[in-house]
């Protein structure tokens, strides 16, 4: 009995994140990123068409954003872990293996949207409204993707004694940890529950919806990294992650507050002075020429 109580007492880590499968290897922190994408874009997909929309634009915005979303975060990663990631130094290839982990959500937003901006963009189509479409997409595609580092092993919180502890490679109490992985993945999921809410219950002015994915994301990110004890570069005592979601929390909500309740919709912008057409010589014609 007792030796079932310790195992209910925490969550066990995988043995191994890789398997070979034939000629093939699969790594599963790749699987639950494919899984993050495929979610995404089925819920992206369904929104966008229940307002008139395509699924060929999904699949289009689905396919520049990711590899755009992808060249973004690692290159964040590579710039804020260059000292603390020796994988990146491990080959000649660790700048680029994905594979191994390594990708900063914090580069991989950005450049996504605004690639997947572009493409929308050049369909004809309102930005703003797809940006609303796809938020609770890329919150749930957070949380599923953060299951990737449980089976990596990786990015977990401090020690604890908590009932759901993170036993990691199996070395028993001396080494669990905070699940940061779970939390994440249970408040991101809640999320998306609650963005569906307000869309459904509010009239937004778009892409309000987006701030408030962007709010809600990083307002448990900011308590997430004083949890976490990976190697992170510091400022003033903190983590850099957590000054960046705090900025990001701050600037969200303070958009969706402007955005939706300040600023006057009506507001036309000033009109452009029309310019003076040229005007050509003037032909005379004698009185009783023409008839």
């Amino acid at each position: 009995m007792a030796r079932v109580s310790a195992l209910l007492a925490s969550i066990p880590s995988p043995p191994n994140g890789v398997y070979h499968v034939g000629p093939f290897t699969i790594h599963m922190y790749g699987v639950m990123l494919l899984l993050a994408i495929a979610a995404c874009i089925w819920l992206t997909g369904v929104r966008w068409v229940r307002w008139g929309g395509d699924w060929d634009l999904v699949y289009r915005v689905a396919i520049w954003g990711v590899v755009a979303g992808i060249v973004g975060a690692r290159i964040y990663h590579d710039i804020t872990s260059w000292h603390q990631d020796s994988a990146i130094h491990a080959h000649w290839y660790g700048p680029f293996a994905v594979w191994s982990g390594g990708l900063g959500i914090w580069g991989a937003i950005p450049l996504g949207v605004l690639v997947g901006a572009w493409v929308v963009r050049r369909s004809g189509n309102s930005v703003r409204l797809f940006m609303d479409a796809v938020a609770p997409g890329l919150l749930l595609a957070q949380g599923i993707g953060r299951w990737g580092n449980w089976w990596n092993q990786e990015l977990y919180g401090k020690h604890t004694t908590l009932p759901w502890a993170l036993e990691i490679h199996g070395k028993g109490a001396a080494n669990e940890y905070h699940p940061t992985f779970l939390y994440e993945f249970t408040w991101d999921v809640l999320g998306v529950l609650a963005l569906l809410w307000i869309d459904r219950r509010f009239k937004l002015r778009r892409p309000a919806l987006f701030a408030l994915y962007v709010a809600v994301y990083t307002a448990f990110r900011t308590f997430e990294e004083t949890l976490r004890i990976d190697p992170s570069g510091h400022f003033l005592g903190q983590r850099i992650n957590f000054w960046v979601s705090l900025v990001c929390f701050v600037g969200s909500v303070a958009f969706f507050v402007w955005w939706q309740f300040i600023r006057d919709p009506t507001a036309a912008p000033p009109k452009p002075k029309p310019r003076p057409i040229p005007q050509g010589p003037k032909m005379a014609v004698p009185r009783g020429r023409v008839r």
